[in-house]
């Protein structure tokens, strides 16, 4: 079964969900992806489910997979994993998900595969490995392709906060956090903190079992945004994107230690960092920008780092970020801040340091 986002994603939201079988999530949304992830995990949890992560880092990954879904365990009723990566799975890695989709199928098993990938388009849709998770699991297509979806999805996040815009709120949301995605929903995120704190400490404690939205909805006009959205004098992962793009590394520099020093979330700001370094590799390739979903605006600031960038360069990026990402997670000793200074710096043209 094929759905999209905005269609699949209000279904998890509800009490009660089969998760057995085979998932497959596509899109280059971060952001889509997690809330997927959040969307499943407390199903999983309510159903018992020993929930794990594995990193495809060659074909024979799938064997870590298979081999985890085969495995037994004394105190949870099966298994949740939760698969990152592109390695498609081989002839008979791919009879083996197929039976392990079927069995699920007729409740031989209960397990729950998860696998997030990049945006797949027609031709790898049509491809074998595709064909298990469409023909007896569930693909979600993890992209928006116009404004419309992506209010229709915020607006889903404001219920779920506990907050009702009106129509002239909306329009002043949009137009605030220009269209992009992630800060509209940190934005909602803050003003149900400000108009509903009761509402959100409720939430917070029944979280882990809870999906349903709160039962109540605080109402916001545009006045009640227009003083919530007063500037802090602060900057934001969005000031950083553009400062990388623009190539000023000075600024880059102090907007880094300004989100530093106001405990941003480092996994936001490596978000924003792979974002742009991802749209970059994507476009020296030769993708179209209006495809990538680059708004106008920023295009020309999008070419004009492509042009600061070599392929020998940007072929690098990928393990920073996973540097990056380890360090965040704890993985490494090395500072995650201090990485994502090196990265964001990189983006701009600036390095600190060269390989050979």
């Amino acid at each position: 079964m094929q759905d999209t986002f905005i269609q699949a994603y209000p279904k998890l939201l509800q009490p009660t969900v089969a998760v057995a079988g085979l998932w497959l999530a596509h899109g280059d949304e971060p952001l889509l992806s997690q809330w997927f992830i959040d969307a499943m995990r407390p199903h999983w949890r309510a159903q018992n489910y020993a929930i794990k992560r594995i990193e495809l880092i060659s074909v024979k990954s799938w064997q870590e997979v298979l081999s985890e879904l085969g495995s037994q365990s004394l105190f949870d009723d099966a298994s949740a994993l939760i698969v990152t990566g592109n390695h498609k799975p081989d002839k008979a890695v791919i009879a083996e998900l197929e039976r392990l989709a079927q069995d699920a199928q007729t409740g031989a098993h209960s397990h729950s595969l998860l696998w997030l990938t990049s945006k797949q388009d027609k031709r790898s849709q049509s491809s074998k490995w595709f064909a298990p998770f469409a023909q007896y699991g569930h693909v979600i297509d993890c992209n928006l392709y116009n404004e419309q979806q992506r209010q229709q999805l915020l607006q889903i996040q404001a219920q779920q906060f506990g907050l009702k815009l009106s129509k002239e709120a909306w329009q002043l949301l949009m137009s605030h956090t220009e269209h992009h995605l992630l800060s509209a929903y940190q934005t909602l995120w803050r003003l149900s903190y400000l108009f509903a704190p009761q509402l959100m400490a409720n939430s917070d404690k029944t979280k882990e079992n809870n999906i349903s939205k709160p039962a109540t909805n605080v109402a916001l006009d545009i006045k009640d945004l227009q003083a919530a959205l007063v500037s802090d004098a602060q900057f934001s992962v969005f000031d950083l994107s553009d400062a990388m793009l623009a190539g000023n590394s000075a600024q880059v520099v102090k907007i880094m230690f300004q989100l530093k020093t106001t405990d941003e979330p480092t996994t936001l700001v490596l978000w924003a960092i792979s974002k742009d370094m991802r749209q970059i590799m994507q476009l020296m390739d030769g993708q179209d920008p209006q495809a990538l979903g680059i708004w106008r605006s920023k295009q020309g600031l999008y070419q004009q780092a492509c042009r600061r960038q070599s392929k020998a360069q940007t072929a690098e990026w990928p393990a920073l970020l996973y540097r990056c990402d380890r360090a965040i997670k704890g993985l490494i000793r090395q500072p995650a801040w201090e990485l994502l200074l090196q990265a964001a710096l990189e983006l701009s043209g600036q390095r600190l340091f060269t390989t050979r």
